[in-house]
């Protein structure tokens, strides 16, 4: 079933709560909470793998965050780490494989007997599927061009789906590229402090900011609703205390690392569809 979010702009009756959530579904409620499920969901299932995308999807996730790197053929696949050897059977870094080396690995081996046959995917794969079952994809992309990300996303037609993440540490030339290569497309570039939150909305102008545990303080958060910018923060444990914390702080959006548990408690919390 599709299920796609569409944002517009929502002015909302709970100011003092939402304040910065300047963009929301349109499904939204007046706390409505966009969604990510980091790496899918993995704690059951291999991270960055289809079977993760597709827990996410069933426990009712807005989206899945997915790590895209390139192999030595320019291919691109989901993987967090630079080299392989922690999720599956093989060893090596992925820069240097080529696609059908990585593609013969086992990604379950983590989880043995549970997941056979279980491969590396490609992004095309995991774009495929989000677009059929109607999931967004929070891109994190550990290493690839921003040219060969927007050619696979150009191909599933997914454009109006995916949010682009970026600390501007490791890349950041990424994400004023992709906005120059798709300027309708969403970008959500790290908050870090006031200051470059205030950078950042000269710049870049994005319409939501991450925000993690090195930047979700006070006046961070204060500098974002001031500019009236949605705030996506990572809560990634499963801690509810936590959750209603960064709702009541201003949070339009949370990633977690577990999904079925954070759907539970914000459609509990009239928060979520």
């Amino acid at each position: 079933m599709m299920r796609f979010l569409s944002w517009k702009p929502v002015v909302t009756s709970v100011a003092a709560l939402l304040a910065g959530a300047a963009w929301q579904p349109t499904w939204a409620a007046e706390k409505a909470i966009l969604t990510s499920a980091h790496r899918g969901e993995h704690h059951r299932h291999p991270e960055n793998s289809l079977p993760a995308i597709q827990a996410a999807i069933d426990a009712g996730m807005d989206y899945v965050e997915l790590d895209i790197r390139t192999t030595s053929d320019r291919k691109l696949v989901l993987m967090h780490d630079a080299t392989v050897n922690r999720m599956t059977n093989g060893k090596g870094k992925v820069v240097e494989m080529a696609f059908d080396a990585i593609r013969a690995l086992d990604l379950g081996a983590r989880f043995p007997g549970k997941f056979p046959g279980v491969q590396v995917p490609t992004f095309d794969e995991a774009l495929e599927l989000a677009k059929k079952d109607g999931i967004g994809i929070y891109v994190h992309c550990k290493q690839a061009t921003p040219e060969e990300l927007v050619a696979a996303i150009d191909r599933h037609e997914m454009g109006d789906h995916v949010l682009f993440f970026a600390d501007n540490e490791s890349d950041p030339h990424l994400l004023p590229e992709i906005a120059r290569l798709r300027p309708a497309w969403k970008i959500m570039p790290e908050a870090f402090n006031p200051a470059h939150v205030r950078e950042l909305m000269e710049t870049l102008r994005p319409k939501i900011i991450a925000f993690d545990n090195r930047d979700f303080d006070d006046s961070t958060i204060a500098a974002a609703r001031q500019v009236n910018v949605g705030i996506f923060v990572d809560c990634l444990a499963n801690d509810p205390k936590a959750w209603q914390n960064a709702i009541d702080r201003g949070a339009t959006g949370i990633q977690t690392d577990y999904p079925d548990e954070l759907t539970a408690f914000l459609r509990s919390h009239g928060y979520h569809r």
